[in-house]
């Protein structure tokens, strides 16, 4: 779709590959509409065990994959007509309230009233808990609240930070109490170099904005995303140019330079009490910036993408820096990551940040024409007026610019 808008393809090429993919997914495994996890690619049906090893692999489901399913999905009948009646068979199926879990007063911490983020089909039983709203799991949240399947307040019974009285997150919150839909909702943020943000899970960039590849939350939220999302963005570069002095910014999960697939991110951003680290070397963030011990920074392009909505001129000028010191840029686009410390670029490109990197120029160039595909029509009539009244305590509390450390 992406790239149709782009003019990159023509659209009968485009239509030939989305009914290719719609035929795929009408002859796949399911359980009750929903897609699995492990699908043997030779003809769709669940794989059992592991290629190679032969280790059996339980049947489960993923409430945060299944929420990108359903999302393309919508936009593919939004945008299509000729192929609605294929995405509305899919979707109709689809239950998203397999993964929710509601909420019970006389038991609040057994029982949130929020999703888990997936369901064995084996023995019924509900996978972890994300725990708060700034990851991409709340995509499926969206879709299942748009589509009648979940509670609107189950949004607000996500956490904005972890509570004050649940010790394992790392830093410090501070916020406040306010009440939406009936909820008490704990608005808490972190502070990382004077800026009040609310933090994602493990501080990167895609759980932060990949939803706003096709949500405008900071258009229809302004008191909440609008804030914290420019800040978000802003954190990460001030982590790499100035307290890692990388150079360089942009920290998310990517192929490492050095083979395999790694999560990176900035842990001061990020709700894990383990975090997520932006360099090789699993230094945390506020611990020997000036002494070089930031070395073995990883850098992946996707995350400079995902910040273009938000800081365009910062975007570019990173990515036109990548392009100029690495061999980062090749046939198939970026490569997945470097390692801005020892010039090593991975070599591979990967096909869930390729995707992200699409879309976000096809909003750049193509007048938000993913967004507009996804959020037009029943998304927004159902979640514009949920997220609009809500206010984070995210803001800038820092000293003026003049006495800011310079990049």
């Amino acid at each position: 779709m992406a790239a149709e808008a782009l003019g990159i393809i023509k659209p009968e090429d485009s239509a030939r590959r989305l009914e290719r993919t719609l035929d795929g997914l009408e002859h796949t495994d399911r359980f009750r509409g929903l897609f699995l996890d492990s699908l043997d690619p030779h003809g769709g049906a669940r794989l059992k065990t592991a290629p190679g090893s032969g280790k059996p692999i339980p049947p489960s489901l993923s409430a945060v994959d299944n929420g990108w399913l359903a999302t393309a999905l919508i936009m593919i009948g939004n945008t299509r007509p000729k192929l609605r009646a294929r995405t509305d068979a899919l979707l109709k199926t689809m239950d998203f309230h397999l993964f929710y879990d509601p909420f019970e007063p006389s038991d609040p911490i057994k029982h949130t009233g929020q999703l888990h983020g997936s369901y064995a089909i084996k023995d019924g039983a509900l996978g972890a808990l994300n725990g708060l709203v700034n990851t991409e799991q709340r995509i499926a949240s969206y879709v299942g609240i748009a589509r009648g399947q979940l509670p609107a307040e189950h949004y607000y019974r996500i956490g904005r930070t972890l509570r004050p009285e649940q010790h394992a997150q790392r830093q410090e919150r501070q916020g406040e109490y306010r009440t939406y839909h009936g909820v008490r909702v704990f608005e808490g943020h972190i502070t990382y170099r004077g800026m009040r943000i609310v933090p994602s899970w493990g501080g990167s960039m895609f759980e932060a904005l990949m939803v706003t590849l096709f949500v405008p939350e900071d258009q229809w939220a302004p008191r909440s995303w609008g804030i914290n999302h420019p800040l978000y963005v802003r954190a990460q570069i001030e982590h790499g140019l100035i307290e890692a002095r990388y150079g360089f910014w942009g920290f998310s999960p990517a192929c490492r330079p050095d083979g395999g697939y790694r999560t990176y991110g900035v842990d001061a951003l990020g709700a894990d009490p383990n975090g997520y680290t932006s360099n090789e070397s699993d230094v945390r963030s506020g611990s020997g910036a000036r002494s070089g011990m930031f070395a073995g920074g990883v850098v992946t392009p996707h995350a400079a993408f995902l910040a273009l909505r938000f800081a365009p001129r910062e975007a570019m000028d990173n990515l036109r820096a990548l392009e100029d010191r690495f061999p980062i840029y090749g046939p198939y686009g970026f490569h997945d990551s470097v390692n801005v410390s020892t010039g090593r670029v991975a070599n591979c490109v990967l096909a869930l940040d390729q995707g992200m990197i699409m879309a976000a120029i096809a909003n750049a160039l193509a007048d938000d024409v993913m967004q507009h595909a996804f959020s037009d029509g029943a998304v927004e009539t159902a979640i514009r007026p949920l997220i609009a009244p809500e206010e984070f305590t995210a803001g800038d509390s820092s000293v003026s610019s003049a006495k800011r450390e310079p990049r």
